[in-house]
């Protein structure tokens, strides 16, 4: 039974005191995790409808936007096929080029932090 204070009697001595506890809670701060963007490099020999079929198949990607970075490919140099983790972003980058190797073209793609 509770007695005054909202503390417990009994014969054992122990619900007298007046201690008091800490209780600490430490707050886990998680971290976002770094991001990668996937780039296709410009080369003369990929053919443009091969770099688009890579940009919807690897990067889903609808036609209208795999053709805008096949121009950027084209006429900049290098285009942007997305940002991703790590992870995600290496994955990426080893299927399209087996995937370029397989059918003998010379398409570039790297990753880059951020």
């Amino acid at each position: 039974m509770a007695g005054k204070g909202g503390r417990k009697s009994g014969s054992d001595g122990q619900g007298s005191g007046t201690g008091t506890a800490v209780i600490a809670r430490t707050k886990t701060q998680t971290q976002r995790p770094s991001m990668y963007r996937v780039l296709l490099l410009n080369d003369d020999y990929t053919p443009m409808d091969f770099v688009i079929g890579v940009l919807c198949s690897f990067f889903h990607k609808n036609f209208d936007d795999a053709n805008r970075i096949m121009w950027q490919v084209h006429n900049n140099g290098v285009g942007e096929c997305g940002v991703y983790t790590y992870e995600v972003a290496d994955t990426k980058v080893t299927q399209v080029m087996d995937h370029a190797r397989k059918h003998q073209h010379p398409l570039q793609c790297v990753m880059e932090k951020k």
